[in-house]
């Protein structure tokens, strides 16, 4: 029945001109085309299809039989499948240079409702099926189609969007989730419409040298297509370029994604965007630009930083890029889009902007970073988000690196810079192994500076003081978790017997002779309660543990944590009494480091006391720490016999310890 309505409509269509072809044959051809194609009828439509007397016909109305050939050709179980790809072919080819006749919009509505998929595979092969009909259907809309062209990239991207990324080179090589060849299909859709933006953009430039204006529809149409253009490229910087790792091409040589990017950068240039007013956005007060967009929309902050990182890490559309822009410049702009990566939890995310704020600091000259830098807000929140990933992320290759890009950006600090950015991290990190990194480095300062010739006066005498009462301080006082803050109290302590063996006392250019009795009070004597106490707890939940052992017959476990509300495996009673020993052991350690502190120091305070004399008055400096002194000399619990010192190391995954004898400094 189908299939001789659908004969009778073309026959009763050839004798007819083009133009006088009525509704009521559009809807009869139509419907008796799908249902030919549907019902298994595809090789009677090849053949009529085919008819050379007919194609006036098919150039007029046979687009409309492309939605359900899409569907049979996506679903690939079709008997008829050759005959369907070859009436699909066919269409394509008799319209490719004809306009179209029917009601674009209308088509251009029922072809994008195939797009819609959820599965990967179905995904990739409709678009494959679908950009080329699209983008013919838009040319036939003339100057209407930039709304159109709007939506029609809206619905591609979010398809697009579904389908995984590429991880590994071998992935991109053999491109399992199709995503490379969908992403070259989609330059080849918009390449006509960026060709049109292009030859608008120049015609505009030479009509406006010679004080000549178009029609405002045409300038107004002109204007809407570079929008929806511009759109279009800040979406695909969000995704899948923000997702995607791009390869260099001597990882990938042929790299369809790098070639992806690149021709995205191109269009930017084609539709009047420059790149340095894109990347400088932050920096720089950009003018009005007509249309219907605002700022925050028209240059989205994800796109931008994506664009940055396309330009200084892989160094694309670098020959379009002036270089006459200053390390310190590019650092200040790039900051802000560091800051946005690096607040993101995705791991691409956080790798984009690890390597582009290590490319923006390997330019700046060591030690040239001025103190003022640390007025801008994000010279500030990027070094948090940074502690973030040292000490959260779960991938260890990423906190590595987030180490190595925040040991990068303290040798770039000027010296004031230095100091000043150990203070705001001391008080905002809230993290011991950040802090003990941190103090690990003041120390270096400190070593540098007292070495002939580079006196400074931020890590020497009157301006260091105030950052070592920072250091010498325990967060709780004797009540501080010893094992929590592990790290920095090690490190404290490691710089203080630095400081005493490094410093002469006849010379005190740290200060630190004189600020002894300080730090007695403020961090030694607290640090000992401290010991004393947390020694007292853990062994006596040793004891505990041991005798409930021995009234067990067989092992069990004792011991719950839940973290986040789910309950980890219970420790064994072997296992609780295993870590209690190791916290005992680490608060030997921490005493035995104490102690030959301590030792070193009233040495020193008795070299200061014969060098100054036998008179000293009851209520100087000198005097409080010669007594002090003097009153632990008789302190019993001195260990003489004290092993080497010990020197803590941050590596990110765990700490690990080495032995030095610090007197060989």
């Amino acid at each position: 029945m189908a299939l001789e309505q659908f004969s009778d409509v073309v026959q009763k269509c050839e004798a007819l001109p083009n133009d006088s072809y009525t509704s009521d044959d559009h809807n009869v051809f139509t419907i008796a085309g799908r249902t030919c194609i549907e019902e298994g009828n595809s090789p009677q439509v090849l053949s009529i299809v085919l008819d050379e007397k007919n194609q006036n016909i098919v150039r007029s109305m046979g687009w409309n039989l492309l939605p359900p050939l899409i569907q049979v050709l996506l679903e690939k179980e079709d008997k008829n499948l050759p005959q369907c790809l070859s009436i699909f072919n066919h269409l394509l080819e008799v319209c490719k240079s004809a306009q179209l006749t029917c009601r674009p919009k209308e088509l251009l509505i029922g072809l994008l409702e195939q797009v819609e998929h959820d599965d990967p595979d179905r995904i990739a092969e409709s678009l494959h099926l679908l950009l080329n009909p699209l983008q013919k259907v838009l040319l036939c809309l003339g100057s209407r189609k930039a709304s159109s062209l709007g939506m029609t990239l809206s619905s591609v991207l979010d398809q697009l969007a579904k389908l995984p990324v590429p991880v590994t080179k071998e992935q991109e090589e053999d491109d399992v989730f199709s995503l490379c060849r969908c992403c070259t299909d989609l330059i080849q859709f918009v390449r006509p419409f960026v060709q049109e933006a292009r030859l608008n953009q120049s015609s505009g430039n030479q009509l406006e040298k010679s004080h000549k204006t178009a029609s405002g529809q045409d300038e107004g149409a002109e204007d809407e297509l570079r929008t929806e253009l511009l759109k279009f490229c800040m979406k695909t910087l969000s995704q899948p370029l923000l997702d995607v790792q791009i390869r260099d091409p001597d990882t990938l040589p042929l790299s369809p994604l790098r070639t992806f990017a690149s021709e995205i950068l191109d269009i930017l240039g084609a539709v009047g965007e420059s790149l340095p007013s894109l990347l400088f956005h932050p920096l720089l007060k950009r003018k009005e630009v007509p249309g219907f967009l605002e700022e925050e929309v028209r240059y989205p902050k994800n796109s931008l930083a994506s664009l940055a990182h396309l330009v200084f890490v892989h160094h694309l559309a670098a020959d379009t890029f002036p270089s006459v822009f200053s390390p310190l410049f590019c650092l200040r702009s790039n900051m802000e889009h560091i800051s946005i990566l690096l607040s993101r939890p995705e791991d691409s995310r956080l790798q984009k902007g690890l390597e582009l704020y290590e490319k923006s600091m390997v330019r700046v000259e060591d030690g040239s970073l001025p103190a003022d830098l640390l007025e801008i807000k994000t010279f500030l929140t990027v070094p948090q988000d940074l502690v973030k990933v040292m000490t959260v992320c779960p991938k260890h290759d990423l906190r590595t690196k987030g180490l190595k890009v925040f040991q990068l950006s303290i040798d770039k600090f000027h010296t004031e810079a230095k100091y000043r950015f150990f203070q705001y991290m001391l008080r905002t990190s809230n993290h011991s192994g950040v802090e003990g990194y941190v103090i690990k480095n003041i120390k270096n300062q400190i070593d540098a500076a007292l070495q002939p010739g580079n006196s400074n006066i931020w890590f020497e005498g009157a301006h260091l003081l105030p950052l070592l009462r920072k250091v010498f301080s325990l967060p709780d006082g004797p009540e501080t978790d010893l094992l929590q803050n592990l790290d920095r109290v090690m490190e404290s302590l490691n710089l203080l017997r630095y400081l005493v063996i490094r410093d002469k006392v006849t010379e005190n250019q740290t200060g630190i002779w004189t600020e002894l009795y300080k730090i007695e009070d403020t961090f030694m004597k607290p640090l000992r309660v401290g010991l004393n106490m947390s020694r007292a707890h853990y062994e006596r939940e040793l004891q505990g543990t041991m005798e409930n052992k021995k009234k067990k017959t067989k092992d069990k476990s004792v011991l719950s944590v839940s973290v986040g509300g789910d309950e980890l495996p219970k420790m064994t009673s072997e296992s609780q009494i295993q870590a209690l020993h190791s916290a005992l052991h680490t608060f030997d350690m921490i005493e035995n480091l104490t102690n030959k502190t301590v030792g070193r120091r009233e040495r020193g305070a008795d070299v200061r006391q014969r060098s100054t004399g036998p008179g000293l008055e009851p209520g100087t400096a000198a005097s409080r720490t010669t007594a002090s002194a003097q009153g632990r000399a008789l302190n019993p619990n001195t260990n003489s016999a004290a092993p080497d010192l010990w020197i803590f190391y941050i590596n990110v995954n765990n700490i690990t310890l080495s032995s030095t004898d610090q007197s060989s400094q």
